[in-house]
């Protein structure tokens, strides 16, 4: 694939570090996308301004793209649900009735347990990545708030559990797509490589122990060292001048006058929404598989959710979780329909912003795919390769192609038809080299603020988006070191 050299990495790069800088994620990312389209325009200024907006009008030419969209704003009617009905009330009623049961009186205590119950829930939740991301930061936000424990706190625990979750338990897309990926290389088993690969999978093992290591030992570093001390201190879970992601109407929103709190207001529409999302894959791509029928029961799932669309599943299953939370709040008398309308419309104009990021984030990866920024920082990478080495570049090479694109599907498609032929070439150990890829592409993209589960997690905590990234990154860091450390060392024993 042809590639524009460094120029193909220039335009991510600025956005990335203008993001950080500046604290200004729409207009950098804007300006990335800008750039990108200037070069692939050959230095035009007006050819490039205008392909700039086409491009993000073409986002949602994908359906993929505009579903992703849809259900990102729609998870703030979802929001509003919850919070006016006087579920999250009843909820967080519930949560502290089990901390006193458990005789917890000291604050620094239940604050342990309320963020290991974060990751459990999180942990069980393995279906869909920003499924998980978004149930935990819905769900715990209000408790997070009561015992100030700062929001970057929650989005970092949210993020670090998603991706890491769902690939380490494979029964879900990620584990078909993967697998998919593998027989697309020729091999007759692919489901045996994925599964020898699996245990080699570093880092989302890594990254899932340090969160329970920092909440068990509440020995934070870095920027989250500040937060924590701020949320302690000053009793301010967001920074002063934080913007979070999301409206604050929505995340403030009180219960309806007169209305009795009551914990199943919402956990039933959000268990709906985690519960339908196996049987929307399931559903979606049902009629993908061919030959359905000569296989037994189980493998027509599990070829079937292998098929089925993530962004149409995930979409479908907000939609449901509304319609059964509008059924629900109906049937109890506490919303007329007007209300349950206005709170609807409400909800989703709480999270247009997002909207608009998700779009952008969609458009810079356009332009990183017509640059072939993927595809020449992996052909950089041949150029000093050395057998013993070659499980360490893979995991830093997809790492930064993840970074760069906040992709890490992406990155596998890339990536693993580029390692599998460089490991059987030079004698590499396979499963070692897949593992490599899947481990990078996942720390790239928990790394990354264009990633869509990063801007997720930033949502679903109500966090300020570059502060996510901040007090997140030096953990992803130490978590992707002694990733890359260890498979430096067993480049040289396999």
């Amino acid at each position: 694939m042809e590639h524009y050299g460094f120029w193909s990495l220039f335009p991510p790069l600025i956005a990335i570090v203008l993001a950080i800088k500046t604290r200004q994620v729409f207009v950098s990312l804007l300006f990335g996308i800008w750039l990108g389209w200037i070069i692939l325009k050959g230095g035009n200024l007006i050819d490039g301004t205008v392909s700039t907006i086409e491009a993000l009008v073409n986002v949602f030419k994908s359906p993929g793209n505009t579903r992703t969209i849809m259900f990102s704003s729609l998870v703030g009617a979802l929001i509003a649900f919850v919070q006016r009905s006087g579920g999250v009330e009843g909820f967080v009623n519930r949560v502290n009735n089990f901390l006193h049961r458990l005789e917890e009186k000291k604050i620094g205590q239940s604050r342990v347990i309320v963020q290991l119950m974060a990751w459990m829930v999180g942990t069980a939740i393995f279906v869909e990545s920003s499924i998980n991301a978004l149930t935990v930061g819905t769900t715990f936000r209000p408790i997070f708030d009561r015992l100030k424990i700062p929001r970057e706190k929650l989005a970092y625990i949210a993020d670090s559990i998603s991706a890491p979750t769902c690939i380490l338990i494979p029964l879900n897309a990620w584990g078909a797509y993967i697998m998919g990926l593998i027989a697309a290389q020729g091999f007759e088993n692919p489901l045996g490589i994925m599964v020898s690969a699996f245990p080699l999978n570093f880092y989302p093992m890594l990254a899932m122990i340090l969160v329970v290591t920092i909440i068990i030992t509440q020995k934070d570093f870095g920027p989250m060292k500040k937060a924590e001390e701020r949320a302690r201190k000053e009793g301010k879970v967001l920074r002063d001048g934080a913007v979070p992601m999301i409206s604050t109407e929505v995340i403030a929103m009180e219960p309806k006058n007169g209305v009795r709190p009551k914990a199943r207001n919402m956990i039933i529409p959000i268990a709906t929404m985690v519960v339908m999302m196996p049987f929307m894959l399931v559903f979606t791509g049902w009629n993908n598989v061919e030959n359905i029928e000569q296989y037994p029961l189980w493998e027509k799932i599990f070829f079937a959710i292998g098929q089925g669309s993530g962004s149409a599943s995930v979409l479908y299953s907000v939609l449901i979780s509304i319609f059964v939370a509008g059924i629900l709040y109906k049937t109890q008398k506490i919303f007329s329909f007007k209300e349950t309308m206005d709170l609807l419309f409400k909800g989703v104009g709480g999270l247009i912003p997002l909207a608009l990021l998700m779009m952008l984030a969609f458009a810079i990866g356009t332009v990183c795919r017509e640059l072939g920024t993927g595809h020449y920082a992996a052909e950089l990478s041949k150029q000093w390769l050395s057998p013993h080495f070659v499980p360490f570049i893979i995991f830093l090479v997809s790492s930064f192609i993840a970074f760069s694109t906040g992709t890490s599907w992406g990155t596998f498609a890339i990536m693993i038809a580029i390692a599998v032929p460089m490991a059987q070439a030079m004698d590499v150990n396979l499963p070692l080299s897949i593992a490599a890829v899947l481990g990078g592409g996942v720390f790239g993209d928990h790394s990354s603020p264009i990633s869509d589960t990063t801007i997720i997690s930033s949502m679903a905590s109500a966090s300020d988006h570059i502060d996510h990234v901040k007090t997140q990154l030096p953990y992803a860091l130490t978590a992707g070191v002694i990733a890359a450390i260890l498979y430096l060392a067993l480049g040289f024993i396999f």
